[in-house]
C-alpha cells in the first residue's frame, strides 16, 4: 500500500471518531451531584420508587468515601471534579428508550453513528445492536430469530420498566454494589442507559450483540449500566465500543458492568474503548460465576487521559473458570492503569490472565492484578502472563501482582517479562523489505495477536488500525 494511501486511511480513520456534533436536547442536568439532580434525572426516567431510593443510598456513600489516592503509581485523579460534570444529557428522540428504525432517528445522530460504522456492522454479522448517545439509548433492535427463543436484548432504562423483577434482583446488589467503591457509588447514582441482556436457559446466541457508547458533549458524564444474564447452559457474546471527540475541558465515563453466568453458562464480554485524551475512564465490572460457568474477558483499551479498569470475576461454583485478555496503549500524557481480579471461592477453579502492554512517548502503563484463592478451593489453578513493550527510554511499563493463596492444594503461575523493540527484529524486518515505522507495526501487530485473534475480524481490523493511529500519533 502507497504512503499516500496509508495517509488516507490513517485521517478516515482519526475523523471516524474524532469529530463533533452540535446536537440538540430534550434535557440536561444540573453540574455537580446533588440530591435535586438525583431526583431530577430519576422523574425525567418516570422510574419506580425503588429505584430512585436505590439512586439516593448510592449517593450517601458517594460522598461518604475518599477518593482513592493510596495505590502505588495509580493514575492522578486531582483534576477529576464531579462538581463540573453534567452527568445527564437527554438528546432530542421522538421515541423514549430509542427507537428499532434507523430511519426514524434525527439527522444529527444518525450521521454521528453513520460514521462510526453503525449499523453496517448489524448488517454484516451481529444478533443485535444498541447505540447509546450521551446519556440515553437512541437505537436498539434484536433480530426476531432470538426473540423468539425468548431472547432479551434491551436497553436498562426499558428493562427497569419491562422486566422490573429481573433488575431489581439483580442491579447493583450482590455483584457490583455501591458500596465496592466509590465511583460504583458515583455510578449507582447516575447511571443512566447501557444494556440488559437476558438469554434463557439452553439457549444459544451464536452470532454477538453489539453496543456502543458515544460521547459527544463537552464537560459531560457517561455513566451507562450493563447487566447480563445468562441462564443454565446459556451462551452469549457481548461487544461493546466506547469513543469520544477531544475537548479542553475533561470528560468522566464512569460505567458498570454486571455480569451473572448461570451453571453451565458462558459468556464473553469484549470491549474496543477509543476515548479521546481528555477522558477519565474509571469502569467497575465483575461477574458472578456459578458451578462450571465459564467467563470471558476480551478488552482493549486505547485513549484517555487515565484508565483504572480491573475486570473481575467470582467463582462462586466448582468447576467455574475464567479467562482475561487485556491489551493497554499508552502514549504522552497518558497513564493506563488496568488488570484484572478473580476470586477462587469453590473448588476446581481455574483462571488464566494474559495481559498486554504499549507505551510510547512517555506514556505509562501498569498492569494491577488480584488472585485470591479461598480456603476449601482445592484443585484450582491459576496463570497469569504480562507482557509490556516500550518504544522509548521516557515511557513506563509496571507490574503489580498480588496473589493470597490461601488452600495449599492449587496450581499458581505467574510471569511477566518487560522490554523495548529490539533493534535487531526492526533490521531484520527492514533487510526483508519494510521501512522502520512498518517494520514496527508488524510486530506491534504480533504482540496484540492474541486479543485479536479472539474478536469479530472487523473488531480486529479496527483494533489493529487504533494502534497503528496510536503509534503514529495520529489522534493525539
Amino acid at each position: 500500500m502507497s504512503s499516500d494511501q496509508d495517509h488516507l486511511k490513517q485521517t478516515d480513520t482519526e475523523e471516524r471518531f474524532d469529530f463533533k456534533k452540535d446536537s440538540k436536547e430534550a434535557f440536561r442536568s444540573e453540574k455537580g451531584l446533588t440530591e435535586e439532580t438525583i431526583r431530577a434525572i430519576s422523574e425525567d426516567k418516570d422510574e419506580p420508587e425503588w429505584m430512585l431510593e436505590r439512586r439516593l443510598r448510592a449517593l450517601e456513600q458517594y460522598h461518604a468515601m475518599p477518593m482513592p489516592t493510596d495505590w502505588p503509581g495509580q493514575p492522578d485523579l486531582s483534576e477529576v471534579d464531579v462538581d463540573e460534570i453534567v452527568p445527564y444529557i437527554r438528546p432530542d428522540v421522538d421515541v423514549r428508550g430509542g427507537v428499532d428504525d434507523w430511519t426514524e432517528l434525527p439527522e444529527d445522530i444518525k450521521d454521528t453513528f453513520d460514521k462510526l460504522g453503525i449499523p453496517e456492522a448489524e448488517k454484516n454479522a451481529l444478533s443485535g445492536v444498541g447505540a447509546q448517545y450521551e446519556s440515553e439509548v437512541v437505537y436498539q433492535n434484536m433480530q426476531e430469530r432470538w426473540e423468539e427463543k425468548g431472547v432479551v436484548f434491551c436497553n436498562m432504562d426499558e428493562a427497569v420498566q419491562e422486566h422490573e423483577e429481573l433488575v431489581r434482583e439483580h442491579f447493583m446488589t450482590t455483584c457490583v454494589p455501591p458500596s465496592d467503591n466509590k465511583f460504583a457509588a458515583l455510578h449507582g447514582a447516575v447511571w443512566s442507559g447501557g444494556s440488559f441482556v437476558y438469554v434463557p436457559e439452553d439457549t444459544t446466541v451464536d452470532m454477538p450483540v453489539q453496543a456502543y457508547f458515544r460521547m459527544n458533549s463537552e464537560g459531560m458524564g457517561q455513566f451507562e449500566h450493563t447487566l447480563i444474564i445468562a441462564e443454565e447452559g446459556s451462551e452469549v457474546h457481548y461487544i461493546e465500543g466506547c469513543s469520544a471527540p477531544k475537548y479542553s475541558a475533561f470528560n468522566l465515563h464512569s460505567g458498570g458492568v454486571e455480569v451473572f453466568v448461570n451453571e453451565d453458562a458462558h459468556v464473553q464480554y469484549s470491549t474496543v474503548q477509543n476515548w479521546s485524551k481528555n477522558t477519565y475512564n474509571l469502569n467497575t465490572k465483575r461477574a458472578i460465576v456459578e458451578k462450571n460457568g465459564r467467563m470471558e474477558w476480551i478488552s482493549g483499551s486505547m485513549g484517555s487521559k487515565a484508565t483504572m479498569l480491573y475486570p473481575s470475576s467470582i467463582l462462586k461454583g466448582r468447576g467455574a473458570s475464567d479467562n482475561h485478555i487485556t491489551i493497554a496503549f499508552a502514549g504522552e500524557g497518558q497513564n493506563i492503569d488496568t488488570g484484572a481480579k478473580v476470586y477462587h471461592n469453590a473448588p476446581n477453579t481455574k483462571s488464566t490472565i494474559e495481559s498486554k502492554s504499549i507505551s510510547k512517548d512517555g506514556g505509562r502503563t501498569n498492569y494491577r492484578g488480584l488472585v485470591h484463592i479461598a480456603d476449601g478451593a482445592h484443585g484450582s489453578s491459576t496463570a497469569v502472563e504480562c507482557d509490556a513493550l516500550m518504544f522509548d527510554n521516557e515511557s513506563t511499563s509496571d507490574t503489580m501482582p498480588y496473589m493470597e493463596i490461601n488452600e495449599s492444594t492449587v496450581d499458581v503461575a505467574h510471569e511477566a517479562t518487560v522490554g523495548k523493540i529490539g533493534d535487531e527484529d526492526v533490521f531484520y524486518l527492514q533487510s526483508r523489505g519494510l521501512d522502520d515505522d512498518d517494520a514496527k507495526q508488524m510486530i506491534v501487530s504480533g504482540f496484540i495477536e492474541p486479543i485479536t485473534e479472539e474478536l469479530p475480524i472487523e473488531y480486529a481490523v479496527e483494533l489493529n488500525r487504533l494502534v497503528e493511529l496510536e503509534m503514529e500519533g495520529s489522534l493525539g
